[in-house]
């Protein structure tokens, strides 16, 4: 039977171009107490896609001349209105998770991270959904900015991509409707005490123009044009009647990721220059505690369990896409509840493994599209209001997650890494 044509589609404001490459699968064998990569990720494929109208100047001219954060200091309480009023310093973020080392023999709790790629809130309201939901759910979430999601196209060129012409950019500019929801969605995300990190910029991925390909200072200039457009939304857009985000920039981002996971090696050494502390562009790795790689907490996309365990695959929609309907965002509808079951099968028996287990955190990532018929989507709300609530589980954000792992004594962090996603452990021995 010919598969039915695609149905047709409301606009939602992110619009990416179709992907052209499939994962490879990742078959994975236990040997006794260890994991064996019987085969290495390749490659991973992520297509996402007012006071003062004068345009910002671009931040581009000087690579080397980085953004340092903003230096702390006490609050006196007040509201202060940074730059052309974009922004703002309201006092530390309120709601966070409060990092405290563990006691002896004390089992570490479920940390289950899930992340945005792009945070656009567009006609589908996806962004508020999952900020709405997670505050349901007692739950934070990281939501990856998109910095030209804050910029109009008819100012496109005031983005200066490394390596490509002013105003490129792989993915769509949003309407001057989407930037105000999306603003209005930080907003509110930030006071829900959920974390605002960096997705960077244009999204070029496979190219010999990409990321994969960036020097140390292409990565700089792609950082410091993050800033520059998210730091001058009122400028670029003229807006005068929305208010100023009410968080600096510079305190919150602590830490992003790369379009397509590409380049993460001169990545990692450009944001030393902002005091970012982690970064979640690997391309996989199994559900292991995790570690720092030069000098960041290195947060990857991890390796679960598919159709029962037969291989392993990375804990994104897009892998399950590929997988599912060989990247096709239009597959058969006949099959879409059989594939919702199977990502909330992997997720779950992902879940499973390391609650029962070593307790390392889940890392989930997403986008927000309605790809098979958003069947991606009704699978993390499937798995957010189960694990969520399950006894010992904290849905955390990276930024929280870091500052947990910061105050744990490095001996016992070296005892949690050396434990089998699977293996459940007398804590006494490990936890000291």
């Amino acid at each position: 039977m010919p598969r039915p044509g695609p149905r047709p589609k409301q606009p939602t404001g992110r619009r990416r171009r179709a992907p052209t490459r499939r994962p490879a699968r990742h078959e994975v064998r236990t040997l006794t107490a260890l994991l064996v990569v019987a085969s290495v990720v390749a490659g991973f494929l992520v297509l996402t896609r007012p006071d003062n109208t004068a345009p910002a100047a671009s931040a581009s001219g000087n690579p080397s001349a980085s953004p340092k954060p903003t230096a702390s200091a006490s609050w006196d309480g007040k509201t202060h209105i940074l730059g052309d009023g974009s922004t703002s310093y309201t006092g530390p973020q309120t709601g966070e998770l409060k990092p405290e080392p563990l006691k002896p023999g004390e089992k570490p709790p479920q940390f289950v991270v899930f992340s945005w790629d792009g945070a656009l809130e567009g006609s589908d309201h996806l962004f508020s959904h999952y900020r709405e939901l997670a505050k349901k759910y007692d739950a934070h979430m990281t939501f990856f900015l998109t910095g030209i999601y804050l910029l109009p196209k008819s100012k496109k060129t005031l983005y200066d991509p490394p390596q490509h012409k002013p105003g490129a950019a792989a993915i769509d500019y949003p309407t001057d409707e989407h930037i105000r929801t999306t603003l209005e969605q930080l907003r509110l995300a930030y006071e829900d005490g959920n974390e605002i990190g960096t997705h960077f910029n244009g999204h070029f991925c496979d190219t010999k123009t990409s990321g994969k390909y960036w020097s140390v200072d292409d990565w700089k200039q792609e950082i410091n044009e993050f800033y520059s457009l998210v730091e001058n939304w009122k400028t670029n857009t003229g807006f005068t009647d929305v208010p100023a985000l009410p968080f600096d920039f510079k305190k919150e981002i602590t830490g992003g990721r790369a379009p397509c996971l590409e380049g993460q090696k001169n990545l990692l050494k450009a944001m030393k220059s902002y005091g970012w502390r982690y970064d979640a562009s690997s391309t996989g790795d199994f559900q292991i505690w995790p570690t720092k790689k030069d000098g960041a907490w290195n947060f990857p996309l991890q390796l679960l369990p598919y159709e029962g365990g037969k291989y392993q695959g990375l804990s994104m929609d897009f892998n399950f896409l590929y997988n599912q309907s060989d990247g096709e965002t239009d597959g058969n509808p006949a099959d879409y509840p059989q594939w919702e079951q199977q990502t909330v099968d992997s997720y779950m028996a992902g879940f499973n493994r390391v609650y029962y287990g070593s307790r390392a955190p889940l890392f989930i990532g997403n986008h927000f599209e309605d790809w098979n018929g958003g069947i991606y989507m009704k699978a993390v709300d499937r798995i957010v209001k189960n694990v969520c609530t399950k006894k010992g589980v904290k849905c955390v954000s990276f930024k929280e997650l870091a500052d947990w792992l910061d105050v744990q004594k490095p001996e016992t962090l070296a005892q949690l890494r050396s434990l089998d996603p699977a293996q459940s452990p007398d804590w006494s021995t490990v936890v000291q």
